[in-house]
């Protein structure tokens, strides 16, 4: 097939993709047997990369109890989020307070609203900037080549939270249920995270880390053809931190010590992961790394990040290095930014090759 042909195949499968407006569950209810070329990755991309001789290597992404957080036993939980924040941007955590009816709500929430019926989810389509629910069947289409395998919705949480009557129906009380468990837990790992740099526990809430949050749901159909594609693409995250749920169907992948590191579903977990806002006023201490999702053969997938960050909302809040990390051996090494400027930066080439985070390095 020529690379003309090749462009011509791509253009028609967009615009049969744009025209059913179903999304990527459309096209397994129509039940394709292929994957059409717009999703299709080079097999080096998807490569997981890994050595055949793992025996030296630790590549178990760490997990923590947090049951013994209010105990004497606090530091050692601090040591061990200090580690996994610094080596792996990536943590699960376990005994987090956070109800397990409450998890099970929210994914049940997000399967109920992407089986919906699509005229149904597409009253919930991007039509103006002031929405604080909206669906995106076609995301990838302005953010990503090739396209993801997966469907989304995301809600925005704070600092200004939507009108209940905004939210549909299918998901409304599980969302606002979970988001406010989601706030309140956050607030304690920040105040871990603020004593793994050594500093007063409120630090980071006092910076406003807490001030934004919204989240993003996926739904990753059953795909025909699974090596041929990634339910998303490599990224970091636009965020202080990361909360995200994830049913036990597995895909999610972190990029550790350039290997591609399984993260596997623990029943009742939360994964925790680093984002660039914190590796930026940490001054490089915590790392937000890249992480990817595969997809799977025989069942959709749900996941439901929440990222605390007020993303492109009005919030003039300047961000640099915290001071009392820094030293004449450890200068600054990233400039000042604000949330809504490196959001429209990092949103406009989210699934570039390099972290959007390098262009503001000193």
């Amino acid at each position: 097939m020529t690379e003309n042909s090749e462009k011509i195949d791509r253009l028609n499968d967009l615009t049969t993709f744009i025209s059913t407006k179903t999304g990527v569950k459309g096209l397994v209810d129509a039940e394709i047997t292929e994957v059409p070329s717009m999703f299709h990755v080079p097999s080096s991309i998807l490569s997981n990369n890994r050595p055949s001789d793992i025996s030296g290597l630790n590549l178990t992404v760490p997990i923590i109890d947090l049951g013994d957080r209010n105990t004497s036993s606090r530091n050692l939980v601090v040591s061990k989020i200090k580690d996994a924040a610094e080596n792996w941007g990536f943590f699960q955590v376990i005994n987090h307070g956070v109800p397990l009816t409450v998890l099970e709500e929210i994914k049940e929430s997000v399967r109920r609203f992407h089986e919906q019926d699509p005229e149904v989810k597409n009253q919930y389509l991007p039509t103006d900037n002031n929405k604080k629910f909206v669906y995106n069947n076609d995301f990838d289409l302005y953010h990503s080549s090739p396209m993801n395998w997966r469907d989304s919705f995301t809600c925005y949480i704070a600092p200004d939270p939507p009108n209940p009557e905004e939210i549909p129906v299918a998901c409304r009380s599980a969302v606002i249920e979970y988001t406010k468990h989601v706030m309140e837990f956050g607030a304690v790992l920040f105040q871990l995270l603020s004593e793994a740099l050594g500093l007063d526990s409120e630090t980071l809430k006092r910076i406003d880390c807490l001030k934004g949050l919204f989240m993003l749901c996926h739904y990753y159909p059953p795909c025909p053809q699974p090596d041929l594609t990634l339910g998303i693409s490599k990224h970091t995250d636009n965020s202080f931190l990361t909360l995200l749920l994830q049913d036990q169907i597995g895909g999610l992948q972190v990029l550790h010590e350039d290997y591609w590191v399984d993260v596997p579903p623990i029943p009742g977990a939360l994964v925790v992961n680093i984002g660039d806002f914190m590796q930026l006023i940490t001054n490089d201490k915590f790392l937000s790394v890249e992480h990817r999702v595969r997809p799977n053969k025989d069942r959709p997938r749900i996941s439901v990040a929440c990222f605390f960050s007020s993303s492109l909302s009005p919030n003039s809040t300047v961000y640099g290095p915290i001071k009392d990390l820094l030293s004449d051996e450890n200068p600054a090494k990233y400039k000042d930014i604000t949330i809504p400027e490196y959001t429209a930066g990092f949103l406009a080439s989210i699934f570039d090759e390099k972290s959007y985070l390098t262009n503001y390095m000193i």
